[in-house]
């Protein structure tokens, strides 16, 4: 079987740090490993229009943001193909059909799609759209046959629910459709990046964000504003490192190759914490160092996209001939979808033919 990865990112905003260490970075790992035969990357407009339909404009400015934030970290779509997803219109086909394979209850119950109802105030009024998200992503999974899905931690309920509709058209109708694997980050700090406030996650509409196309200044900015140990008030007092959000960014982006370089005071990032843990380390000196630490992991992406953004065009055409790809294979899985289902009646010459058979004998 062929190895064949899926994965994207809703264009409702350009891409932070969260989404980096989160998934974005190992996808350019993936990518260069050569153990992958297919690599589709989406740019999730229509599951973005979800909650964002009385704002479409947003959500079509910001396709370019994320095409250019995915090439500017280094996906190649020489190697990986890059599309829209509301040019493939057999994934809205699989999302119709897959419906009747889901309870209403289930949906209900899948943790990601309670606590983003409960983050977006949809509790009275939740669009039909955003509630079937779980059917809609398993259509992006499936119609690509693939076989692993790099996600976050909080997307685990919905590979499960994918895992199950998978199972359950198997059982159904016939063996079509392939069981993804989950690939999540293999740095546990990389799970889930906190926002600079401290909240659990970083999000465009709390404002909390890193973005990988922040200006240097931008950076340094918001890096030394982030919140710390509040009880650490004086230098001398020992501070809090569990939970707190610089020390989570050090364990997700500092290498021991960092200290010599920007702090050669200590030797690793555990020499670090304890001395904040016993007291006599200040909260701007562990910030400068992770502003250097961020700063350098950030040039290189930042000059990429200057390079990118002097051809806007051509990233369209990027765009349109991946999409091209994708739908071509999406249209394969949906053939054989329809054919497991009976559902394919053109071109089952063998039920036309014992149709004309039936009636011509009676």
């Amino acid at each position: 079987m062929s190895k064949i990865i899926l994965t994207g990112d809703r264009p409702t905003g350009r891409l932070h740090v969260g989404h980096y260490v989160g998934s974005l970075k190992r996808r350019v790992e993936l990518q260069n490993s050569g153990e992958y035969d297919d690599i589709f990357i989406m740019i999730a407009d229509a599951q973005a229009l979800t909650d964002n339909a009385d704002n479409p404009e947003k959500v079509r400015q910001n396709i370019i943001e994320v095409a250019l934030d995915y090439l500017s970290c280094g996906l190649d779509p020489q190697i990986s193909t890059l599309f829209i997803q509301s040019q493939i219109p057999e994934l809205c086909e699989l999302s119709f059909y897959y419906m009747n394979l889901v309870t209403v209850s289930r949906l209900q119950r899948n943790p990601t799609v309670k606590s983003e109802i409960q983050m977006r105030n949809f509790e009275t009024s939740i669009p039909v759209g955003f509630f079937t998200y779980p059917i809609s992503q398993a259509a992006d999974i499936t119609a690509f046959k693939a076989t692993t899905v790099p996600v976050g931690e909080d997307q685990l309920p919905m590979l499960e629910q994918t895992k199950e509709i998978v199972r359950k058209f198997n059982m159904v109708y016939d063996d079509v459709l392939v069981e993804p694997d989950i690939l999540l980050p293999d740095n546990k700090a990389c799970l889930r990046l906190p926002g600079t406030d401290g909240k659990a996650k970083m999000s465009k509409s709390l404002n909390n964000c890193i973005y990988l196309s922040d200006s240097e200044d931008e950076v340094k900015k918001k890096i030394m504003s982030m919140f710390t140990d509040p009880n650490h008030i004086r230098v001398e007092d020992p501070g809090q490192v569990e939970g707190n959000p610089v020390f989570i960014y050090l364990d997700a982006f500092s290498k021991p190759e960092h200290f010599a370089e920007y702090l050669p005071d200590y030797q690793n990032l555990q020499e670090l914490k304890d001395h904040y843990s016993r007291g006599g380390l200040g909260d701007v000196k562990i910030k400068k160092f992770l502003n250097n630490v961020l700063q350098e992991e950030l040039a290189p992406i930042r000059a990429r996209r200057k390079e990118f953004e002097k051809d806007i065009p051509a990233i369209y055409e990027i765009l349109k001939k991946g999409s091209e790809k994708a739908e071509a294979v999406a249209a394969q899985t949906l053939a054989d979808v329809k054919r497991a289902m009976k559902i394919n009646y053109f071109d089952d010459m063998e039920l036309i033919q014992a149709q004309a058979k039936k009636f011509s004998q009676e």
